[in-house]
């Protein structure tokens, strides 16, 4: 790979096992996308080929029993999913009913919102999104001006893998209509964070108008084979 000269980050592009060098039993791992659709698929595959089990991931959903990070929860490789969507991935019910998976559930909403908390800096976000319900056990209350809210901490991930459409040699991210969903916040997130590129360009080849996340968060690149 031909380097941007001084204006690359990277020493080089990482390979799908490079990619997934760092990872280990017991992380906490990030999966941008929405059922799949703008996930790291490669590199989730590379996951799933090393074997590293009591994984909790932060993800919209479980994705599939097949697709994306879905894989992880069939292969028995996740012991805790922090998501606001179960219902298309067979293999979380199963596990949840046997005990074997613990599934957090966060509204949707709320799930972006304390993950952009902790890009933040910020200690948590307030929301009315769960009063009265089961969502408010063991939370905080906190009312403003008349007002109850529920309060949500943040929530933050050794590593993020993302999948961006277009990635210039810096690490700046373009992502293409759906899946810009949850990349973006989850790059600002976690100790570490890697893109999966499915195009590379060369740096000043994306306009500074048109990046949807900063190669200031980004670690590592592995361009897509």
């Amino acid at each position: 790979m031909e380097s941007a000269g001084n204006l690359s980050k990277f020493a080089d592009f990482y390979t799908s096992y490079k990619a997934v060098e760092r990872v280990h039993d017991g992380m906490t791992i990030m999966f941008g996308g929405f059922l799949g659709v703008g996930s790291a698929t490669q590199i989730i595959d590379a996951i799933v080929a090393k074997g590293v089990k009591d994984l909790t991931i932060i993800a919209n959903d479980t994705a599939y029993d097949e697709v994306a990070h879905g894989k992880l929860v069939s292969n028995h490789q996740v012991k805790k999913a922090i998501v606001s969507h179960t219902g298309t991935n067979k293999q979380t019910a199963i596990q949840k009913n046997e005990g074997t998976l613990i599934v957090e559930y966060v509204p949707q909403g709320t799930l972006a919102e304390r993950i952009r908390a902790y890009g933040a800096g910020l200690g948590g976000v307030l929301t009315p999104t769960g009063l009265g319900t089961i969502m408010a056990d063991g939370k905080q209350i906190v009312n403003v001006d008349g007002k109850d809210y529920l309060l949500e901490k943040p929530l933050k991930a050794d590593i993020a893998f993302l999948r961006a459409n277009i990635v210039d040699e810096f690490g700046n991210m373009v992502f293409l209509g759906t899946t810009n969903n949850f990349n973006p916040l989850m790059a600002t997130a976690a100790d570490y964070v890697v893109v999966e590129a499915e195009k590379l360009v060369k740096v000043g080849e994306i306009k500074p108008e048109c990046v949807h996340a900063s190669g200031i968060y980004v670690d590592a690149i592995y361009v897509e084979k």
